[in-house]
Order: structure tokens, then C-alpha cells, then sequence
């Protein structure tokens, strides 16, 4: 038996599966011996499930049916414990897309937040890649780790979370020259492009996921200012449902819109000089009245309360502590039965 959740095939202990039930609730469980989900509409046994292929049908106790499915990537950050905003599926998909993450590659991510961008980036860069993850806050870190093991099953081998700053710690954690990919996501990345620059080898990607347009102008004008990297490309990314129902085909009455600006450039050659790019004259320039409104305050950065993060903390570890549970469970061979070779 794998000591790891199965991504596929029939369901087995230790793996987390997403019931459908009546009026559409939804709950998400982590497959153990003898384990049972109960609800007001009844009792639903694990065992019914262990052995059936993804996307059965079950019935509880009460002879309610629940759809059971393992769930997806995007259905799993989107519900996990949270110690700071994460980095949604929509631009997480973009930030894979823009930044090229490959099958080996070596990836720098700050700050790690509650670790939803960290899963997105360990499944791009393989088991052959590495992604160190730095983030400030210890809590944050926790909430981050519990996350990623929770849907690992594991502490993942190529995945390294420092805490501390970028600026600092960066120097010691690489050799110069040697990073593939950095991912910012933070609230003033302009003041690690620096050492990200040194980090970073030529022809490589620096990506900044930031919320406003405050923030955008100042990343890029420091961007282009280094004379390191070439042009800066900015957007966003806006995602509209559709409802398709028989002829009853309209937009959704709700989207999902503005969440951040994505900003990327790439790391030019030492000593390289990229042709001179014409433009409209514009009012490119700044003054101590206009980085004003770039710091934290005005650009409104949110603190999470001591308590609420120390309860997101909890959450998330017991979720981790539950799938490490079931898979020691799953390990440990029944009284009576000869035990594995």
C-alpha cells in the first residue's frame, strides 16, 4: 500500500474524496479504517467507498447518494485552511503559463502565504525540480507546510520553505547565477529585484503577483531602471461562467475579476544591452509625493489578527496530522496478516 494519496484509480485509505450529497453540499474527506461521515441526513461509511473508481455514486444509511470524487488541485486551495489571501486558481494557471515553469526546474517563490501557489508550482517543476519558498511570518509557514503535506500525504523532497527575507537569506540559499524562475508575491517585490537579479540566470523569468496599480507602476519603473531585464509585460487575468442550460445560454450574473497584476520580465546577460525601445513621450517620472502612496499603508495592506491566525494554524495542521493518521494506518498491517516484504 503507497504511504501517498492516489491522484488516480479506485479509492483506497488515505486518500481524500469530495461527496456531492443532497441540495449540492459539498464535503471533503480523507478516506480511514472504520471511519464514517455523519450528517443530518444520515451516516455515510468510509468502507462503501475504499475499492470504487473516482466518480461513483454511494448511498448513506438514510438511502441519501452522494457523488464521489477525488478533488481537484484548484477545489482543494480553494477550501483549505488559510493564514493569508492565496494566490487564486486563474492566476496561478497564469503564473505557470508566463513565467514557463518546467519539469526541472529550479524555482524561487516569496512569500509562501498559505501555500496555494507552492502546490501549483511542485506539480510544474516535477520530482526532478526544486522550489525554495521564503516567507516572513513563522505562522504563515506553518499554515503553508500543513497545506502542502495535507495534499501530499508528505512533506514533498524537492520543496524547501526559509523563514526569513528574501534580501537576506536569498545569497546563502543559491549560488548566483543559478535560478531558473522567482515568483514574488508580496507587497513591495520592487525591493528584492536586486537579488533576485543576482540570483537569477540569464534568461530567466522574474514574476510579480501584486493587487495595485500603485504597486504595478512602481515594480515596473524599478524594473526598467536596473538596466538587468528586458521590457516588463503586465496584465490580468478575468474569468466569466457561462450558465448552459438547453437554449438558456447567458453569462453568468457573477465573475470572477480583478484579483491581481501579473508583471514579468526576463533576466538579460551579463554586460547585454537590449535595443532602445521607442515610445510616446509620458509621464514616466516620480516624486516623494507619489512613492508616498506606494507604501504598505496606502497601498492597503491587511493584518490578520494573532487569534484568527493561530486558529488557521490549528486547522491546517490538524487536517496534515489526520492524512499522516490514515496513512500510518493504511501501513501498518492487520492483527493476523503476514506483513509486507
Amino acid at each position: 500500500m503507497s504511504e501517498t494519496p492516489h491522484l488516480s484509480g479506485p479509492f483506497r485509505i488515505g486518500d481524500r474524496v469530495q461527496l456531492t450529497g443532497p441540495k449540492g453540499r459539498m464535503h471533503t474527506i480523507t478516506l480511514r479504517e472504520a471511519g464514517e461521515l455523519h450528517t443530518h441526513n444520515g451516516v455515510l461509511k468510509h468502507s462503501l467507498l475504499v475499492g470504487q473508481p473516482d466518480g461513483s455514486v454511494v448511498t448513506n444509511s438514510s438511502g441519501h447518494d452522494y457523488l464521489a470524487v477525488r478533488p481537484l488541485l484548484r477545489d482543494f486551495v480553494m477550501s483549505m485552511p488559510r493564514g493569508a489571501a492565496i494566490v487564486y486558481p486563474k492566476d496561478a494557471a497564469q503564473i505557470l503559463a508566463q513565467a514557463d515553469v518546467f519539469p526541472g526546474a529550479t524555482v524561487v517563490e516569496a512569500g509562501v502565504g498559505s501555500g496555494a501557489l507552492s502546490l501549483w508550482l511542485l506539480r510544474a517543476i516535477g520530482p526532478a525540480g526544486r522550489l525554495l519558498s521564503f516567507e516572513r511570518r513563522e505562522e504563515f509557514a506553518e499554515v503553508a507546510r500543513a497545506n502542502v503535506e495535507t495534499f501530499h500525504g508528505e512533506h514533498p523532497a524537492t520543496w524547501e520553505v526559509v523563514v526569513g527575507d528574501l534580501v537576506e537569506s536569498l545569497p546563502d540559499a543559491v549560488a548566483p547565477a543559478s535560478v531558473d524562475r522567482v515568483v514574488l508575491d508580496m507587497l513591495a517585490p520592487w525591493e528584492c529585484i536586486d537579488a533576485v537579479a543576482d540570483a537569477l540566470t540569464p534568461g530567466g523569468v522574474v514574476l510579480c503577483y501584486i493587487a495595485t496599480a500603485t504597486q504595478l507602476s512602481r515594480v515596473a519603473e524599478y524594473i526598467r531602471a536596473t538596466g538587468l531585464f528586458t521590457e516588463p509585460d503586465a496584465s490580468e487575468t478575468m474569468i466569466r461562467g457561462w450558465h448552459v442550460e438547453g437554449l438558456a445560454v447567458r453569462p453568468d450574473h457573477r465573475m470572477v475579476a480583478h484579483t491581481g497584476f501579473l508583471i514579468t520580465a526576463r533576466r538579460l546577460a551579463p554586460g547585454a544591452i537590449p535595443p532602445e525601445v521607442k515610445r510616446r513621450a509620458s509621464k514616466s517620472s516620480y516624486g516623494d509625493e507619489d512613492v508616498e502612496l506606494w507604501t504598505p499603508g496606502a497601498v492597503g495592506d491587511r493584518e490578520i489578527t494573532d487569534k484568527n491566525l493561530r486558529k488557521r494554524v490549528r486547522e491546517a495542521q490538524k487536517s496534515a496530522e489526520g492524512v499522516r493518521q490514515s496513512v500510518a494506518g493504511a501501513a501498518a498491517p492487520t492483527e493476523g496478516a503476514p506483513a509486507p516484504e
